[in-house]
């Protein structure tokens, strides 16, 4: 059945957390990284924190002596593993189908490189969906700020005004707001609700009904 209408022309989507479910192979590959470098791993709640920005960027700041060893054993660990462990988010491939049939764009904005990127949604059979993909390597500044998603919005040229970014993170939250985006949290990934209700985004949801709700007006 064809939905009548998207409410909005371009979708953008994070991508860990948000289209597939990479969080436990993220916070192995920092737990595997710091104990190897470090001797001891990060705790979970506080590199749980860290996702959505990139990779260089939370190593830089959070380990400047260690960040390039720390990144090389993050990488290398990441890539071997990634595709046992990452999964579908159950209805998100429905929703990416449903939003094409419903004459919306859709495209994933992601802090992170190209290529994990590519094997990500290689890895769970969604790359067909994905028209726009937007990385690390497109912008010299990062979630939180505005540049990854004003980069994506000048390749489908559109305006602020006709997009929404769906993503888990606060800093997917602070970087729609930062660009004039309409922001909308999920609950499925990095994030509590909490942190992302404070970030003031249109919407918070718990499950992909919910976001099929907000994104698409209903059955013609």
């Amino acid at each position: 059945m064809r939905v009548s209408r998207a409410r909005w022309e371009v979708v953008l989507f994070d991508l860990d957390g948000t289209v597939v479910n990479t969080i436990p192979l993220i916070l192995a590959s920092y737990a595997h990284a710091t104990t190897q470098v470090l001797g001891q791993a990060a705790p979970e709640n506080e590199s749980r924190g860290w996702i959505g920005r990139s990779l260089a960027d939370t190593l830089e700041e959070n380990y400047p002596v260690h960040h390039q060893e720390l990144m090389d054993a993050y990488l290398s660990w990441n890539r071997v593993n990634l595709e046992r462990m990452v999964e579908r988010f159950e209805g998100m491939e429905l929703l990416l189908a449903e939003l094409t049939e419903a004459g919306c764009r859709t495209g994933i904005v992601t802090s992170k490189r190209r290529s994990a990127a590519h094997q990500t949604l290689e890895a769970v059979a969604l790359h067909a969906h994905i028209p726009v993909l937007t990385t690390m390597e497109d912008t010299d500044l990062h979630k939180p700020a505005a540049e990854p998603l004003l980069h994506a919005l000048a390749l489908l040229d559109v305006e602020p005004a006709q997009c929404v970014y769906v993503g888990d993170a606060i800093f997917d939250l602070q970087s729609a707001r930062a660009a004039g985006l309409d922001a909308i949290g999920v609950t499925w990934g990095a994030g509590t609700p909490e942190a992302l209700e404070a970030e003031s985004p249109l919407a918070v949801v718990s499950d992909v009904d919910a976001l099929r709700a907000l994104l698409l007006a209903g059955p013609a």
